[in-house]
């Protein structure tokens, strides 16, 4: 499994009861210090499941790397 902190998709559902892929890449400075950036994607899904395909799909996503909100 994959540490909580590295996880690079992020699942959360929105207002209006659709669900959102969030892709977080993390690189280092030169202090070792993480910088992370989030992309959030434009596709809406219905389930959480569509958008772990979405990532499995596209981006080559592994079980155990998402997170949920």
């Amino acid at each position: 499994m994959t540490d909580p902190s590295s996880r690079p998709f992020l699942i959360k559902k929105d207002a209006e009861g659709h669900f959102r892929l969030t892709v977080r890449t993390t690189r280092y400075n030169s202090q070792g210090y993480p910088l992370v950036t989030a992309t959030l994607q434009d596709e809406l899904f219905k389930t959480a499941n569509a958008a772990r395909a979405f990532a499995q799909e596209n981006f080559k996503a592994k079980p155990g790397e998402y997170s949920t909100k």
